[in-house]
This record gives C-alpha cells, structure tokens and sequence, in this order.
C-alpha cells in the first residue's frame, strides 16, 4: 500500500467520517437530547458545551481499577465498544454514499452494533461488583429483547428494495419517497428498539441508579468511564443514521456535500423522537421490556416484512 492511498484511509478513519466526526457530533447530540428533555420538563437544561466538559472532567479524573478485575480487559473493553462503532459508520451513507459498501452491509453493521452492548455486559461482569454484575445480566437480557424485534423491522425495507446493501437501500427509497410512508410500522419498531438498545428511558433498566448504583459501569472511573459515555454518544449517532439510510430515504438524491445538512437534519429529527420517547415515559422493570419487544414490537416487525413482501410483489 503506497503512501497516497494510505492518507486518504488514515483521513476517512480520524476525521470524517472516522472518530472526530462521530465523537463530536455524538457531543452535540447529547446536548440536543438533554436540551430537548429539559424544555419539555421546562426545565433550561445544560449549556451547548456541557458534553464536552464533561468528558474532559472525566480525562482528568482517576482511573481506579478493583483488585479483582481482569485489568487488561477492564482497560480495553471501552476502546473496543468505539472501534465497534467507528466501523459501523463506514459502510452507513453519511452522504450519499457509505465510505466502504458491499452487499450485505446492513448485516455487517447490526452485528458490529452488537459488539458495544457486549463490551458493556463483559465490563460489568469483570469488574466483580455485585451491583454491576446485576446490571451486566440485565444489559444481556435487554439484548435478547430488543435485537430481535430491530433486526426484523430492518429486513422488511430491504426487501422491498432487493438489497442487503445500505446504500442502495437508502438510493431505493430516495428514488421512489411515498414508498417510505409504507415503512412506518417497521420505524416505529425501529425507534423503540433503537431506545433499549441505547438503554434510554423508559428502557435504562440495567442502570437503574435508585437500585444498583450505576449499572455495569459502577466500578468505572475516570477516562476510562468517559470513553464508555462517548461511545454511547457515538452509538446514538450510528443508530440514527443506520435508520435514516433505510426508513428515511438517506439524502433523497441529494449528491456532493450537499447531502451533509440533508444527513444532519434528519438525524437530529431521530434524536427528536428519542427524547420525545424519554420525556414520556418512565422505567419499566426487565420483564416488562422482554415482553414488550416479543409480544408486541416482534409481531410489529414481522408484520412490516409481510407488507413490503406484498409490495415487492405487486410492483413487480
């Protein structure tokens, strides 16, 4: 590999849309979320440079490790859930089109957001504590709830394109928009499950800070727990843009640079529903949420694929 192809990976990876741009963008849509919450509570909510400050407070602070601990897996696991993350942006189109695409994308990158969720269960498990080890069992719970019911609500809208890939899904729909008002079953699904896979209200149940303290992160500290956050943060950017590409069309056509604003608009509209969903609800209890997503979101899901099956067949 020569030099001048090596800048460009090293650029895509660092800056755009590699770990500069997920890490500051996913900042400010942490402020958009507690601003939003804080105006529907009435409330005034933190200023725009809270999130950062916040972080660097963490940089700063101690990192203590129990003595219990596997110490090189409690180090690693928060730098593990980023690289997760980091991949998973590369083949979702930011743009118009994804950085690196393939057929079978869609799939590589719900297996690739799976990967922090189990970095968060093993962070809990290893840090020997009683309180994140309740919370690490019910990070996997929630798992087995959610993932199946958001895996489902995305197959439906690639069928009705005919691809596994992401920007040709996004492509699809942007070509043919008053299909997306048929994928509105499979986005609120989406959105729900997108919630407990971030663990937002009402769906923070491995948290639970009034129960167990601080969930499977209880025995972070320090940068190490600031980069745990930042990947959530990035998570959430992930997430929306993952829904965005299939339900929402992507740029709509929109090519160049231009296709930027179109992205960041319709992410902060995703995060807009997030916090809309967080405001209204309380925490529910780990029963609760596993018979929600199976008794309601799966059938939801699964009902999405028949009418895009439907669809597919009737145009063609």
């Amino acid at each position: 590999m020569t030099s001048d192809s090596i800048l460009p990976s090293l650029a895509y990876i660092i800056i755009f849309p590699g770990f500069l741009f997920l890490a500051l963008y996913g900042l400010s849509l942490q402020w958009v979320d507690r601003k939003l919450c804080a105006c529907f509570q009435n409330r005034m909510g933190p200023p725009w440079v809270q999130p950062l400050a916040d972080f660097l407070k963490l940089l700063a602070k101690e990192v203590i490790v129990p003595d219990a601990a596997d110490s090189k897996m409690f180090r690693l696991l928060p730098f593990f859930a980023m690289a997760a993350v980091m991949t998973a942006i590369v083949s979702i189109p930011v743009g118009a089109h994804a950085l690196y695409s393939f057929q079978g994308d869609m799939v590589a990158v719900i297996y690739l957001l799976t990967i922090p969720t189990v970095t968060f269960f093993l962070a809990g498990w290893s840090s020997t504590s009683p309180y994140a080890t309740v919370g690490a069992m019910r990070v996997m719970t929630q798992l087995f709830a959610y993932e199946v019911p958001l895996m489902l609500s995305i197959i439906g809208p690639a069928i009705l394109a005919g691809s596994w890939n992401l920007t040709e899904i996004s492509a699809f729909y942007a070509a043919k928009p008053l299909l997306i008002a048929a994928q509105l079953p499979g986005f609120l699904a989406a959105i729900l499950a997108l919630q407990g896979k971030l663990e937002r209200m009402p769906f923070d149940i491995p948290h639970s800070k009034n129960e167990i303290v601080g969930g499977q992160f209880t025995e972070y500290s320090g940068r190490l727990l600031g980069f745990f956050y930042l990947a959530i943060d990035m998570e959430l950017v992930v997430g929306a843009a993952l829904l965005n590409a299939v339900f929402l069309g992507g740029s709509l056509g929109v090519t160049g640079w231009a296709a930027i604003p179109v992205f960041l608009l319709k992410t902060l509209f995703v995060t807009f529903l997030l916090a809309l969903l967080k405001v209204l609800m309380a925490r529910i209890r780990i029963e609760q949420m596993v018979n929600f997503c199976w008794k309601y979101l799966a059938p939801v899901a699964m009902f999405q694929i028949l009418v895009d099956i439907l669809l597919k067949y009737k145009l063609g």
